[in-house]
């Protein structure tokens, strides 16, 4: 018979090997606001611009950004095509700049000249509280108040082509609705 040691051995590899995949885990989920969670409504004073626009009964995308943001430059032409192609059918898109400069800001809206709506969070209150990972971070929000889908970055085509699923996705679910 081994010695009480020996026996034990094998089970300290797979016992650590647990515990540090589970520690690699719990350090990449996001804290803040994720799918299934609802979306915190700001007061109308919280955001330069006014309150988030009305959506009761729509589909929401809100899009955190920055005019330092180089992925932010390639999402507003996206949105923009988002907005032409769905905005009649139940879509709402909402722009909130964390720029601290409104200069920076306005300039950036100058360029880009978006059809859909651009609000200002110069006081970081809603970034903080949805506690948004990068920029950009964008929120699709189901017509029942609740986040369905998170993108973190903007990855050209391929996050367009996903947002138009995901879009297609709640507009076309009836029990997606308050």
């Amino acid at each position: 018979m081994s010695p009480p040691e020996t026996r034990s051995r094998p089970l300290i590899l797979p016992r650590c090997l647990a515990i540090a995949l589970a520690l690699v885990f719990v350090g990449t989920v996001h804290a803040g606001v994720n799918a299934g969670d609802p979306f915190p409504v700001p007061e109308a004073a919280e955001l330069d611009g006014g309150a988030l626009p009305a959506s009761a009964g729509k589909v929401l995308l809100v899009d955190f950004w920055a005019s330092w943001c180089a992925p932010c430059r390639s999402s507003f032409p996206a949105y923009a095509r988002l907005h032409a192609d769905y905005a009649s059918r139940g879509l709402v898109i909402v722009a909130v700049s964390v720029d601290q400069n409104p200069t920076a800001s306005e300039t950036f809206v100058e360029r880009f000249h978006p059809p859909f709506a651009v609000r200002q969070d110069r006081g970081q209150q809603l970034v903080r509280l949805v506690d948004v990972p990068a920029m950009p971070t964008c929120y699709l929000i189901g017509r029942d108040g609740r986040v369905r889908f998170v993108h973190q970055g903007f990855h050209g085509e391929d996050t367009e082509r996903e947002l138009r699923r995901e879009i297609d996705r709640l507009l076309a679910d009836p029990t997606n609705v308050p």
